[in-house]
């Protein structure tokens, strides 16, 4: 009965909920973080956890069932079907039926996806589209500048996010944070069929070529990158022997670096935009749920650590014994206050997306600066030197 008065609560608010007894939604939840404004739930939808909060204008479960636990659905965002878990959804996204997104995710403005598509702790910029079939964890990615001009992921892409050695620390980036804030740059396509060997770089405006698999960084801009497959050939395996040791290690610490830099971002240029009791959740939603990303990266990369302390190629052990020390110093970079140094920008949008459209270019300049002096600050203090 307490589950049917929470339905018929959010009736009589004005959510519209076509067919209340096949609708769930768990004694935890607090309706009143679901909007009031022309939110609809379809049949078959479940609703959990305590932090779930859904916007004006947000769609559940039109194609198939949808489960969300715990997520924040920006306004204006369409969740058609599938599994929805600690994830953040910042306005007017549309994700496909057979959806599959854990915590760790966001999904910044108009980012979305097609139907059966798989996220992990991926962030993507606005506008950025993922193709069907999808398999896209452990990812950041930038790029483009509106709705017709965006960074994409063909179909049936994959990026390998697990090794051999069983370790996770494979977190590919795709453009960066202190340009892809401003929406001005070139779009980066990665072809279907295809597939990205994690941790990787690729710069703005590269392509792939469908069917290529990428296993080497290309920080270099506008490039068109083929990746054929590995000639047949059977090689005796050590189990133990790790190669790249340095691109890896610095390759997370980099993903780390541009994480922390996003995250003050959140905190000194996106709060701007809170208005109301829903905006303010979903940026508290946003922040902790990129905080959480960032646990996430540094706890691979310890676990990356002292698999290769114990490995037959490792040669770094001067620069690792220490590494417990770096680990703490990130985790402190998470918490650090770095509006000291942020240019005072004056913010006269209501909208962030109007904003970052029509900044002032030496006022983006300035911010650039400042988000790069976060992450290189950063990196250089935590990065493997040989």
């Amino acid at each position: 009965m307490e589950n049917i008065s929470k339905q018929q609560e959010l009736i009589g608010r004005g959510v519209k909920i076509l067919n209340p007894e096949s609708v769930f939604i768990g004694h935890e939840v607090d309706i009143k973080r679901i909007s009031s404004d022309n939110v609809t739930i379809y049949p078959g939808t479940r609703i959990y956890g305590t932090k779930t909060l859904i916007c004006g204008n947000a769609e559940l479960g039109f194609e198939a069932p949808v489960t969300i636990d715990n997520c924040y659905v920006g306004p204006g965002t369409l969740l058609k079907g599938g599994f929805f878990q600690g994830a953040c959804f910042a306005g007017s996204n549309s994700f496909g039926s057979c959806a599959h997104v854990r915590a760790g995710t966001i999904l910044e403005e108009q980012a979305g996806a097609a139907h059966c598509v798989g996220l992990k702790q991926t962030i993507l910029f606005p506008f950025v589209t993922l193709g069907s079939l999808i398999n896209f964890c452990d990812c950041f990615m930038a790029g483009g500048t509106d709705r017709k001009n965006h960074s994409e992921v063909g179909s049936s892409f994959i990026h390998f996010n697990y090794t051999p050695n069983q370790d996770k620390a494979t977190p590919s980036m795709m453009g960066n944070v202190f340009q892809g804030v401003f929406l001005n740059q070139n779009p980066i396509f990665l072809g279907g069929q295809g597939g990205l060997v994690g941790p990787c770089k690729i710069g703005f405006g590269c392509l792939t070529a469908a069917g290529s698999v990428i296993r080497k960084d290309e920080v270099r801009n506008d490039r068109l990158l083929l990746g054929g497959a590995l000639r047949e050939t059977s090689i005796v395996r050590s189990s133990d022997n790790y190669s790249n040791i340095l691109k890896i290690y610095n390759n997370n610490v980099s993903y780390i670096s541009s994480l922390i830099s996003l995250l003050n971002w959140y905190r000194e240029i996106r709060i701007c935009f809170v208005v109301d009791f829903y905006s303010r959740e979903l940026h508290k939603g946003m922040v902790e749920t990129l905080e959480i990303a960032i646990d996430e990266r540094i706890k691979r990369l310890k676990e990356f650590v002292l698999k290769i302390e114990h490995s037959k190629s490792f040669k770094y052990s001067d620069h690792l014994k220490n590494f417990s020390g770096i680990k703490e110093f990130l985790k402190d970079q998470k918490k650090a206050d770095f509006k000291g140094s942020k240019p005072d920008i004056k913010v006269d949008e209501k909208n962030y997306i109007d904003f970052i459209r029509t900044i002032d270019p030496s006022a983006a300049a300035q911010l650039g600066r400042w988000l790069y002096s976060i992450e290189y600050k950063i990196f250089e203090k935590a990065k493997l030197q040989v």
